[in-house]
């Protein structure tokens, strides 16, 4: 059965605290699983979270700062410790190629795991399945970062009453699907498109084209909200996003699912980023992410 959704497993900026790891997230999707920004102590939160090495199938780093890529050199070595029988594939920033060798190669270990370094240096369209397109998209950040989506080919939904009214049914609808056309009676006739799903994770970045085409006509979007409102001031001097801004991207992008996270520890009350999301006009599902979370992508429209 396919299963999409996200499992939180960090959500400090900068530095753990007591109640929040550093950053990193698995999203479920299908058969696969997408590993973005894995801090440290990654390793051990996928096992409090009942995620294993066998379930990544991608790792997608946005940038290299601590927050968002210390942990690659445990779950590095954990993938290759335990075997996972499928080849991984790497995507960062290409310009911060050096700190990805370092993390790979941080000490001694014996490699039995394919990983497939795909470095990203321009927007656009970086993989295509048959299930998924994966994009990236520049964001603006001290150095350079990236932000990746997931974009689901549409499809066709059929509509029985219109299937009934041409006299198909049985085997010959899933003829109809395969060809096309049937007796004269298209394809187009009997059903309707169905909207593939888009997921999109921005992490540390100010406002920018990459953070709209991002998260434009999203199911679910992950996005940082290191600051409050109060303190968009230090977010534009340090490359970040307040909760408000966050959630007008959202509102503006017509977000189905918005993933509030990337929280600085100088807060101490959750509850504001909600507030101020809310009082920027953001009205559809919201939720605050805290550690060992599980988040549903929403169902198909």
């Amino acid at each position: 059965m396919s299963v999409r959704e996200l499992v939180v497993l960090g959500t400090a900026s900068q530095v753990p605290t007591r109640h929040r790891n550093h950053n990193g997230y698995l999203l479920r999707w299908d058969g696969e699983g997408f590993l973005f920004d894995p801090g440290e102590g990654t390793q051990r939160q996928m096992l409090r979270a009942g995620v294993a090495a066998h379930d990544v199938n991608r790792i997608c780093v946005t940038h290299f700062h601590g927050d968002h890529s210390l942990g690659l050199a445990g779950v590095i070595q954990r993938i290759n410790l335990d075997k996972v029988p499928h080849p991984v594939s790497a995507h960062y920033p290409r310009s911060g190629q050096r700190f990805f060798d370092r993390l790979r190669y941080a000490t001694a270990y014996r490699e039995t795991v394919a990983l497939l370094e795909a470095p990203v240096d321009t927007d656009g369209p970086l993989v295509r399945t048959p299930g998924y397109t994966l994009e990236a998209r520049r964001l603006s950040h001290p150095v350079e970062a990236y932000g990746y989506r997931l974009v689901e080919p549409d499809g066709r939904r059929m509509l029985p009453g219109r299937l009934a009214a041409h006299g198909i049914q049985g085997p010959d609808v899933g003829r109809l699907q395969r060809e096309g056309s049937l007796d004269g009676v298209a394809l187009e006739d009997v059903s309707e498109v169905r909207r593939g799903q888009r997921f999109a994770f921005v992490m540390d970045t100010r406002l920018c084209d990459g953070v709209y085409a991002l998260a434009e006509g999203c199911d679910m979007l992950v996005i940082e909200s290191t600051f409050l409102d109060e303190d968009e001031g230090m977010a534009v001097e340090f490359g970040h996003l307040t909760a408000g801004q966050a959630a007008r991207v959202a509102r503006d992008a017509g977000v189905r699912h918005l993933v509030l996270t990337h929280f600085s520890q100088r807060y101490s009350d959750p509850e504001e980023f909600e507030r101020q999301a809310r009082a920027a006009g953001y009205d559809a599902d919201l939720t605050v992410a805290r550690d060992l979370q599980r988040v549903p992508l929403p169902k198909r429209r």
